[in-house]
């Protein structure tokens, strides 16, 4: 556990990350002082009904006065109902107070976390990242709703309750509270025990979360491997876990409530004992008791919710210490570059280029190439040869460690960086479709881009029958990830969505890797439209693609072997060849 987690962990009252959840207050600094105010005056307010009852039952009750007896009821309705109006006042401003800052940390969060760079989604889990979006800043609002302005609220209250029955009988007072040390002790304990098992809920809803999120994506792998019912039962592992750890805050819960009605229970037989000693000998009157009775049951209904509420505020302070780690984390694309891309010619340069995930264990060693403006360049070579660290680079996915990518002769760190991916297009070996139209998954809700330029682009993509023939047409919701779509339709969309931006350089990663012949047909064909005047870099295992490429680059284990024309490496009789006569065989590629 970091040193952080245990600081956190570890105290009630963290400044350092109560601060930071409370910078999100500013906007709302008047509701927040309101509420407080609010929780202040309900405070003082409360105890007026039992001194309220305690004059009804000796000035009037006693003396049999009716008129007077219905006039203090009207008055302590309408007190009632006063209390009643304030608490639901107080309620709702802590709520609203908590779901706005809620809202607010959450947008800053999800836009921090869309300028991470790829290397942090490839280590932590998906299912983390949604659980530190959704219920870990959700258990934030509960420090508003039943933490901090409600435990201010609840010790204010203690305190004046004690002060007001001192003030009314200070013997009667001590006796009844003899059982509060006992009722602290206990609340410590509860605390304590509550804090660890909620911590322990919190892990397992995180690890819940991520093995449902991953599992429902990958699914078909599941039934395609027939894994099923292995499955299940780490899922029965997993969720079994995650009751257990609910079923130990039960059992706290279990424990301590009973324990704080029998103490009082235990301070009610003292009043009983002690305060009918004491109207035996005249020293106190019958509404006094009656004004204890009242504050015993007033009295305990806080200490029994404060330890609650405090493991409550400290696991919106635990939350806030996760979701303040991943804001804090400057794992970010730095995009401090201010050339505008758009005025990109397009001509590319790789020198002496290394680059690796994980400290110097290098998938690119030294590569070098360059392209120039209309220029076609294709990469081949085994799976793990690095072709796709070469691409994720040029649109600055991650960082490389030494060498440099130039686009015009200027550094692309020197690019402002939006602008910089606005021009490079992309389209991937395993496309991504959002659950909306076809329209929306080309334009990606650019308003800029219209339904005609769309299909216009179809159109010379080749792709308008297709779309047109479905239901809706370009309106037609894709489901998630594009489920209803076949492989090669999915790619055509990518295509056109590429050709839409209009970009000044393109990239092909496997795009036609997993296509029948038919699509394949209708890519090349808008491959060589969509390649036109563009600088183009494809990547492909089907050599028959690339073959009317300007400059072929064959990669081996993050090196550059070869590098020339189809026709200049196949005389080379080197890697090339091999690979190009292996697939002749199995495809029939022409030479």
């Amino acid at each position: 556990m970091s040193k952080t987690t245990k600081t956190v962990s570890g105290k009630v009252f963290d400044s350092g990350q109560l601060k930071k959840v409370f910078q999100f207050v500013r906007p709302y600094k008047f509701v927040f002082y309101l509420a407080i105010f609010s929780t202040i005056l309900f405070s003082l307010v409360s105890v007026i009904r039992p001194l309220l009852v305690m004059k009804i039952v000796d000035q009037f009750i006693l003396t049999r006065d009716a008129t007077g007896l219905s006039r203090m009821t009207i008055i302590l309705i309408s007190l009632l109902t006063g209390e009643a109006l304030m608490q639901f006042a107080n309620t709702f401003m802590t709520n609203w107070l908590g779901q706005n800052i809620i809202r607010d940390i959450r947008t800053h969060l999800f836009r921090h976390i869309s300028y991470f760079r790829l290397r942090y989604f490839d280590r932590t889990p998906l299912g983390t990242v949604v659980t530190r979006v959704v219920s870990d800043i959700e258990a934030i609002a509960d420090i508003f709703s039943q933490g901090f302005i409600v435990i201010l609220g609840d010790l204010l209250t203690l305190l004046v309750y004690v002060v007001v029955m001192i003030w009314v009988n200070w013997r009667v007072a001590l006796v009844i509270m003899t059982s509060i040390p006992l009722l602290l002790l206990a609340t410590n304990i509860f605390k304590n025990s509550i804090k660890a098992t909620f911590q322990d809920v919190r892990t397992q809803v995180a690890r819940l979360n991520a093995y449902v999120q991953e599992h429902v994506t990958g699914m078909k792998i599941v039934q395609i491997f027939n894994r099923e019912d292995r499955e299940m039962e780490k899922f029965r592992v997993i969720n079994a876990a995650h009751r257990d750890a609910n079923i130990r805050s039960v059992f706290a819960y279990s424990v301590f409530f009973p324990v704080v009605e029998i103490l009082s229970a235990l301070s009610l037989a003292l009043l009983v004992w002690f305060g009918g000693r004491e109207m035996f000998a005249r020293r106190i009157d019958y509404g006094e008791v009656t004004f204890f009775v009242m504050l015993i049951y007033m009295m305990f209904r806080p200490i029994r919710m404060m330890a609650d509420r405090v493991n409550t505020l400290q696991m919106g302070i635990v939350a806030s210490d996760r979701v303040f780690k991943i804001i804090e984390n400057d794992d970010r694309q730095d995009s401090q570059g201010t050339v505008d891309a758009s005025i990109i010619k397009g001509k590319l340069e790789y020198r002496d280029l290394w680059f690796a995930y994980v400290d110097e264990d290098y998938v690119l060693k030294g590569i070098s190439f360059t392209a120039n403006p209309g220029e076609t360049v294709a990469l081949v070579g085994a799976t793990g040869s690095g072709k796709s660290s070469v691409i994720n680079l040029l649109n600055r996915f991650y960082e490389f460690q030494k060498g440099s990518i130039q686009i015009d002769g200027i550094d692309i760190s020197a690019y402002e960086i939006s602008s910089l991916r606005r021009n490079i297009g992309v389209v991937l070996q395993d496309v991504f479709l959002f659950s909306d139209t076809i329209a929306n998954n080309i334009t990606l809700n650019n308003s800029e881009i219209s339904l005609e330029e769309v299909i216009e682009a179809s159109k010379a993509i080749g792709a308008h029958d297709f779309i047109s023939a479905l239901p809706g047409g370009y309106n037609y919701n894709v489901q998630e990830r594009g489920a209803v779509l076949s492989v090669g339709q999915r790619q055509l969309i990518a295509f056109i969505r590429a050709y839409v931006y209009k970009p000044r350089i393109l990239v092909l990663d496997e795009a036609t890797s997993s296509i029948d012949t038919e699509s394949e047909i209708l890519i090349r064909r808008a491959t060589e439209k969509l390649t036109e005047g563009r600088t183009s870099i494809i990547i492909a295992h089907r050599l028959a693609t690339i073959q009317k490429a300007d400059r072929i680059i064959v990669m081996d284990h993050g090196e550059v072997l070869e590098s020339g024309t189809h026709q200049e490496l196949l005389q080379l009789n080197g890697k090339y060849r091999k690979l190009f006569e292996l697939q002749f065989r199995e495809e029939g590629i022409p030479g």
